[in-house]
């Protein structure tokens, strides 16, 4: 019991390094990506345990602990890209750590040519990349929803771990934020307006807060009050 305990610190350890070292990488470590990490480690590795104490983690590293290919390392990485978008803004330092995480923990390729396409704007794609790029996608999904493996992605996450479950209650809002503008690298590319409902992930989101809800209260029989 005590080493499967130690193993499991071991685990939510290394996954709260990796979701550190997403928001420290464009030097914006701001109050409430301070405030999450920080609840995250007091509600699941107890307060013995800092902020301070927790050093970046390299994409091998993290492999090391969450395995390749495996569930749990795509459902990090799926917390890897909410985190890297909560400020509303996406950098090109936040998109070198986990271009580097999912080349080491190895998600499926054709979410990754997705993100990219999403996440990295495409006068830093060279043309005849950007071009390559975009026909593969257009041949993958005739019907022209690039969003569309995203979202699968999005909705595959297995919640089966009260951190997790926990991590999501926190991070996706209980009511519609503020409108704000998505930056990547500087540059606006998408304006979302108060009514959540126009954001082309909004259903998958509050799915997903739903889901950790519903594992945490049914499975866990935890008071799921301070997060409603």
């Amino acid at each position: 019991m005590c080493q499967r305990v130690r193993t499991l610190n071991h685990h939510i350890t290394a996954w709260l390094r990796g979701l550190l070292t997403i928001a420290w990488a464009d030097g914006e470590y701001n109050p409430e990506e301070q405030d999450l990490i920080a609840e995250l480690i007091k509600d699941e590795l107890g307060s013995n345990l800092n902020l301070g104490s927790l050093k970046p983690i390299t994409g091998e590293e993290l492999a090391a602990v969450l395995g390749r290919e495996t569930s749990v390392a795509e459902n990090f990485l799926r917390t890897g890209v909410i985190m890297a978008l909560a400020n509303g803004t996406y950098s090109e330092e936040e998109d070198r750590v986990l271009q580097e995480y999912c080349a080491a923990l190895e998600p499926s390729s054709e979410v990754l040519d997705a993100l990219k396409f999403l996440l990295i704007t495409s006068e830093n794609l060279p043309e005849q990349k950007r071009q390559a790029l975009i026909e593969k996608l257009q041949k993958t999904f005739p019907d022209g929803d690039v969003l569309h493996p995203v979202r699968d992605w999005l909705d595959g996450l297995d919640i089966n771990t009260p951190y997790l479950a926990r991590f999501l209650c926190k991070m996706i809002p209980p009511q519609c934020p503020f409108e704000r503008d998505i930056k990547l690298f500087g540059h606006k590319i998408v304006h979302i307006p108060p009514m959540c409902k126009l954001n082309p992930l909004y259903e998958q989101l509050v799915g997903l807060r739903f889901r950790a809800l519903s594992y945490l209260a049914d499975d866990c029989k935890e008071d799921i009050s301070r997060y409603i």
